[in-house]
């Protein structure tokens, strides 16, 4: 099979790159080529196709089309500050362009099934004032342009499903860690900081209280997570979209795991200063009712130790994610 990420250059995309680029296969059907979409690619691994350039432009577009992918795990975006911050190009990029993708991946098949598109979106579709828990019927009020974004194009994906033009799976993704320290555009960066303070013996103050709960994932498992969904029996659910399975820990929780695995006094070198607004969207998840897809066998990090040592593994180091 023919396999395209796009966002490939970001962080989570050079996870989900370096993983196929190791295990060779999507649910044991072998990778014959894989293609590698974002503005700016560094060194990609041995035998990656390079299609380096604005995913919204024709001359990409036109490249993905003669590529012609049987798989496209999509993970290209503007992040949710800087989409909060640029209305008009979280449009461009999270929306009119993820839809001129998608009418490309309908149009190039080659007459055999549709092609598999793996949708990452996020848990900002649920927005803040959430029930005591979140289940499949949580209604769905995104409080920000990200958001939004997100979710119209989740409803628009599964219209093409219905329709048997593509075979989407949209996974809502949690706070994703640890990503490297340097600006993101992610008012959820402090999450990542914090494992990079402590495993660095650093002290950091958190924008938010140590009770302060939220929905974590490593990198790696998210990686995982994206590559299972490809081939994940997803049955008849016409939604075709799901939140990742999570562990719910509090920064205490975090700070004590990362304490443990550094031999530090995590205590004493997290400092806070609650902000009500990060607090509101980032700081009170409640539990999550995640059996279905849990069922369809997507997965947490285990506990909070692992989800500290898989975050701050390298993208391209062999883990315990690579064949599960």
């Amino acid at each position: 099979m023919k396999v395209l990420v796009t966002g490939a250059g970001g962080f989570i995309g050079a996870h989900v790159l370096a993983l196929l680029h190791r295990q060779r296969h999507v649910g044991g059907r072998r990778i014959a080529a894989l293609a590698a979409v974002d503005q700016r690619l560094g060194a990609l691994p041995a035998g990656v196709v390079a299609l380096q350039g604005d995913l919204g432009s024709d001359e990409v577009l036109s490249r993905i089309a003669a590529f012609a992918p049987d798989c496209c795990l999509h993970l290209a975006a503007v992040p949710g500050g800087a989409a909060e911050a640029d209305p008009a190009l979280s449009r461009r990029v999270n929306l009119d362009a993820t839809l001129d993708l998608f009418d490309t991946l309908a149009t190039a098949g080659t007459g055999g099934p549709a092609p598999v598109v793996v949708y990452a979106s996020t848990i900002a579709v649920y927005g803040s004032h959430l029930p005591q828990t979140v289940t499949p019927h949580t209604p769905l009020r995104p409080p920000l342009v990200y958001g939004a974004h997100k979710l119209a194009c989740e409803v628009l994906l599964a219209d093409f499903s219905r329709r048997g033009r593509l075979d989407g799976r949209a996974l809502r993704l949690p706070g994703i860690v640890a990503r490297p320290r340097a600006p993101s555009g992610l008012v959820s960066a402090f999450m990542s900081e914090l494992l990079h303070a402590l495993a660095a013996g650093e002290p950091i103050t958190l924008p938010v209280g140590p009770e302060a709960t939220a929905w974590w994932m490593s990198a790696r498992r998210c990686a995982w997570n994206l590559v299972h969904g490809a081939t994940m029996p997803v049955g008849d659910d016409p939604a075709r979209a799901w939140p990742l399975p999570v562990l719910r820990l509090s920064m205490d929780e975090v700070v004590q795991a990362l304490s443990a695995e550094f031999g530090v006094d995590g205590r004493a070198l997290v400092g806070h200063a609650p902000r009500s607004d990060v607090e509101a969207v980032f700081g009170r998840y409640p539990p999550l009712d995640d059996r279905i897809p849990r069922a369809l066998g997507l997965r947490d990090d285990g506990d909070a130790r692992a989800l500290v040592r898989r975050a701050l593994a390298p993208a391209d180091a062999p883990g315990d994610d690579d064949n599960l």
